[in-house]
């Protein structure tokens, strides 16, 4: 579903929320363009949980083949550095 920002504006939270019941999601648009997604804080908390999941198997993959370099703190700094 997509709504103006001036309709969250002048229908308020109410409103958002019946949407949300009914379409799970929420696009504000500001002069015609999306600019924000409104979802509940249960669907976003999922989302954020599938994002970190991926990033620890992402991570065990690149441990599995080889993907990763041993150094200090200060040889990190240095090479981010570079």
């Amino acid at each position: 579903m997509v709504i103006t920002a001036n309709e969250l504006k002048r229908r308020g939270i109410s409103f958002v929320s019946k949407l949300l019941d009914k379409w799970g999601s929420v696009y504000v648009t500001v002069r015609g363009s999306k600019k924000f997604v409104i979802l509940k804080a249960e669907d976003y908390e999922k989302l954020k949980e599938l994002e970190l999941e991926n990033a620890i198997r992402e991570a065990e993959r690149d441990l599995k083949e080889g993907r990763y370099i041993i150094e200090t703190a200060e040889e990190h700094i240095k090479r981010l550095k570079d």
